[in-house]
C-alpha cells in the first residue's frame, strides 16, 4: 500500500501551521495548573478546550471525570476515537493537559501564561510539557485527514503533574477506550531541537521519609556538645554513607543498568553543565558514561530536610531530624525491591547508634522500550525522513509511572515514547519553552508514523 511522502505531509503541516501554534497559545493561556485543584472548574475548562480541538480534527472526543480508588471525584480526562476500519491497526495517542504551577512569575522573562515567541521558541507554562504533545497530535491528525489508515484512540490526562492518582481506576473503567496495538506517548523529548529521539527508557521512582534521633529533648550545645552530636550532623553522616568515594550509590540491592538498546552517543558534559547551571568547580559525581548516570543508573536526592532556620538559630543540640529521600531506580528494577534495600541499609547504618525510623512512601515502576518492535523501526524511519538526520535515541532520568502500567494492562501493545521537549525546554522550571522548528518537525514525524503504521 503506497503511503504519503514526507513532502506531501510537510506541505499539509505548513498550510496548517498558524492554527497549530494558535492552539498552543490558547492552551498556555488556560493556566491548567492541576496543583490548584484537579477537580476544579479551570481543569474542566482545559479538558473541554482539548476535546473541542480534537473534534475539529475528526476525533469523537468527550470529557469524563475520573474517580479515585476511594470513590472520590478525580481528574477531568479527555477520551475519544476515530475508527476507520475494523481491520486497521489501532493507535492510542497520549498527552496530558495539566501543567506545573508557577511559584514565582518574577523568575520568568515573559508572562508565563501568555505564549510569547522569541528567537524561534514559544515561551509559556505548558508550552512543552505537555501542550506541545497536544499540538503534535492535533497537527498530525489534521495533516492526515481522510488519508488516515489507522484507528485512533485518544487519552489526554488531567493529572499527570500530580502523580496520576485516578489513572488506574479510570483505565479499569474504560478499558475498551484504551485497548490498542500501538501506544504513542508524546510527553518526552528529543536529543535537540534539530536531532530527533525515541525515548528508550524511563527510571522508576520511590521515596522514603527518614527520622534520625539522638536525644529525647534539646540540650545546650555548650554543656553537652562534643560527645553528643546534633541530629542534623547524624543525618548528614547517614546520607553520606549511601555513596562510595566516586559518588555512586553504595547500597546493596539497588540495581544499575546500561542504556537500553546500547549507547549511540554519550551525553555532552558541557551541555549538561550549562543547562543545569552547574558551578564551575563542581566535579560530576558517579562513574561510567554520563548517559548511564542520567538515564539508567539509580540516583538519590534529598528533596526535603527539616532543620531549624539559620535566622533565629541558637545554641541547642537538635534532638531529631527528618528528611525525605527520592530514589530514581534503574528502568528494569521493581521500585519496591529498591525501596526495601534502601530502608534496610538506613536502619543498619545508624551513626553512633542513633535511632532511625524509615517510612516507606509511593513507588513507580520504570520502563524500557522494545528496540525490535515494528512500531519502533517505523518511528525511527519517520524521524530520519522528516528531520534529515539519523535519530539519536536517549533514555530519560525522570519517571512516568503510568507507562509501565499501560504496558502491564495491555501487554501486546507496542509503546513509543516521543515528545515535544529538548534540552532548552526548561519543563517544570521558569522560562519553559518549545522550539517551533522542533514542534513542526515532530508534527510531520507523527503524521508519517501513523501513515506507516497503517500500511
Amino acid at each position: 500500500m503506497a503511503g504519503l511522502t514526507v513532502d506531501e505531509v510537510r506541505a499539509r503541516v505548513e498550510a496548517d501551521w498558524d492554527r497549530i501554534v494558535e492552539v498552543l497559545r490558547r492552551k498556555i493561556a488556560l493556566q491548567s495548573v492541576s496543583a490548584k485543584g484537579i477537580t476544579a472548574d479551570h481543569m474542566k475548562r482545559s479538558a473541554e478546550f482539548v476535546a473541542e480541538e480534537l473534534r475539529l480534527v475528526g476525533v469523537d472526543a468527550k470529557v469524563v471525570q475520573a474517580s479515585n480508588e476511594d470513590g472520590t471525584p478525580g481528574a477531568w480526562e479527555v477520551i475519544g476515537s476515530r475508527m476507520v476500519s475494523p481491520d486497521a491497526p489501532t493507535v492510542l495517542l497520549y498527552a496530558h493537559h495539566d501543567v506545573q504551577p508557577v511559584p514565582d512569575p518574577a523568575e520568568w522573562d515573559t508572562d508565563p501564561f501568555v505564549g510569547t515567541e522569541i528567537d524561534g521558541r514559544l515561551y509559556g507554562r505548558g508550552s512543552a510539557d505537555d501542550g506541545g504533545g497536544i499540538a503534535i497530535h492535533s497537527g498530525a491528525l489534521k495533516a492526515l485527514g481522510d488519508d488516515l489508515k489507522v484507528n485512533i484512540k485518544v487519552f489526554i490526562e488531567g493529572e499527570e503533574e500530580m502523580g496520576s492518582p485516578s489513572f488506574i481506576p479510570f483505565i479499569s473503567a474504560h478499558k475498551d477506550e484504551f485497548d490498542s496495538d500501538v501506544i504513542i506517548v508524546a510527553d518526552s523529548g528529543n536529543w535537540s531541537a534539530e536531532i530527533p529521539s525515541l525515548t528508550t527508557s524511563l527510571r522508576g521512582n520511590t521515596c522514603v521519609d527518614v527520622t534520625v534521633r539522638g536525644l529525647k529533648h534539646p540540650v545546650h550545645s555548650g554543656q553537652y556538645g562534643g560527645p553528643i552530636l546534633d541530629s542534623n550532623t547524624l543525618a548528614a553522616m547517614l546520607i553520606a554513607s549511601l555513596y562510595d568515594e566516586n559518588g555512586d550509590i553504595a547500597v546493596p540491592g539497588i540495581a544499575a543498568q546500561e542504556p537500553v538498546g546500547g549507547l549511540q552517543q554519550d551525553v555532552d558534559e558541557a551541555g549538561v553543565r550549562a543547562d543545569a547551571g552547574v558551578v564551575d568547580g563542581y566535579v560530576l559525581a558517579g562513574s561510567g558514561s554520563l548517559a548511564s548516570r542520567l538515564w539508567t543508573k539509580p540516583s538519590l536526592t534529598v528533596i526535603g530536610f527539616d532543620a531549624h532556620p539559620v535566622d533565629g538559630s541558637f545554641n541547642v543540640i537538635a534532638p531529631e531530624t527528618r528528611f525525605r529521600l527520592s530514589l530514581r531506580t534503574a528502568p528494569s528494577q521493581r521500585p519496591e525491591e529498591a525501596q526495601d534495600a534502601l530502608a534496610e541499609f538506613l536502619l543498619s547504618h545508624a551513626p553512633f547508634g542513633a535511632e532511625i525510623e524509615v517510612t516507606k512512601l509511593e513507588n513507580g515502576m520504570g520502563w524500557a522500550m522494545d528496540p525490535d518492535a515494528v512500531a519502533t523501526k517505523d518511528a525511527l524511519e519517520a524521524m530520519e525522513e522528516t528531520f534529515g538526520v539519523k535519530p539519536i535515541n536517549q533514555g530519560q532520568g525522570g519517571s512516568i509511572p503510568f507507562i509501565p502500567e499501560l504496558q502491564r494492562l495491555f501487554p501486546s501493545a507496542q509503546v513509543l515514547v516521543t515528545g515535544p521537549e529538548d534540552p532548552k525546554a526548561n519543563a517544570h522550571s521558569p522560562n519553559e519553552s518549545i522550539s517551533l522548528y522542533g514542534l513542526k518537525h515532530n508534527v510531520i514525524t507523527e503524521a508519517l508514523l501513523l501513515d506507516k503504521l497503517g500500511r
